[in-house]
């Protein structure tokens, strides 16, 4: 039976989590995808649990790189590998709900639309297991109520859901993307480039990925603190923002500063505070600046819901 979408699944020294993102795929309700294993350089035992998985179940396809090249390589090399109609993301240390193939396809099939993008939870550890969180405001303001077949100026809040793995595309959409290489955050721009550039996207409210919050504080997203980090994300932050501006999409635009502004900068300015380099508090006042420009900025408050977000 021929495969109707691929998984690209990246991941670097996730050898203890990967088996849970591959136990994931093959408990999917729907049995026709194939997935890219992308060992990206690791060090650890990743590059036997890939092989084990490929060896096991021939769905598998394993793929490494002997040095690092970055997320967002790693998914491009996948991207140009991709043969089905459609195509997601995995990353290998977070899983996917049962359904999820299987909701994503039924909701593409049924809408006729570029791309599907779902609801997610984060994943943490409680009491010795990772466990399932709820769905956070921002996250159901982007996936909620169900909407088929829509464009971001109808639904701008759905410019809070950057996250790749959340989303299945056809793979046609991807023959004019690509993620950046060589920094973090890769999905920002990205996903405002879905956005603005399909004709038209749904959103759903099933929940499809758990998002796996490490323990140890190793992800890229737990890393802020790292004025290298925090270079990068402010300036994925803004790079989406520009995308959206060029767009013409001012509500998005709204939306945007205002989960910044509710979101992200209480975090970074508590690191700032604290933050040994006065360079890092610089770069988030510049990074300010920029945002009070924009002409949607004073506009672009964040409600109560948002704010409750803070709290978990």
């Amino acid at each position: 039976m021929n495969p109707l979408a691929t998984i690209i699944v990246p991941g670097r020294d996730i050898a203890t989590f990967a088996p849970a993102a591959i136990a994931s795929l093959q408990r999917q309700t729907e049995s026709r995808w194939r997935a890219l294993l992308i060992d990206d350089g690791s060090h650890d035992d990743t590059p036997a649990v890939f092989a084990d998985a490929a060896a096991r179940d021939p769905r598998f396809e394993v793929l490494r790189h002997d040095e690092a090249r970055g997320l967002g390589a790693a998914r491009n090399i996948g991207l140009d590998r991709v043969d089905t109609p459609f195509v997601g993301f995995l990353d290998a240390d977070d899983e996917l709900t049962p359904y999820a193939v299987a909701t994503w396809l039924a909701t593409l099939d049924e809408s006729g639309s570029d791309f599907v993008a779902a609801a997610y939870v984060r994943s943490r550890l409680v009491e010795g297991a990772y466990r399932a969180g709820r769905v956070q405001p921002w996250v159901a303001a982007a996936t909620a109520p169900r909407r088929l077949g829509v464009t971001l100026a109808e639904h701008p809040d759905a410019s809070a859901n950057i996250v790749a793995w959340s989303k299945l595309s056809r793979s046609s959409l991807w023959e004019r993307l690509r993620f950046p290489e060589n920094v973090a955050y890769e999905d920002q721009v990205i996903a405002q480039r879905m956005y603005t550039e399909a004709p038209a996207f749904d959103v759903i409210p099933d929940v499809a990925v758990l998002w796996r919050v490490r323990a140890d504080g190793t992800s890229i997203t737990q890393g802020k603190a790292q004025l290298p980090v925090l270079h990068d994300y402010l300036a994925a932050l803004l790079g989406g923002i520009d995308v959206l501006v060029a767009a013409h999409q001012p509500d998005a635009v709204r939306a945007r500063i205002a989960l910044i502004r509710a979101m992200d900068l209480p975090s970074l300015h508590a690191i700032a505070a604290e933050h040994p380099d006065p360079a890092y508090a610089a770069a988030l006042d510049a990074f300010e600046t920029t945002l009070r420009a924009l002409p949607e900025y004073g506009d672009a408050i964040p409600d109560a819901t948002m704010m409750e977000a803070l709290a978990w």
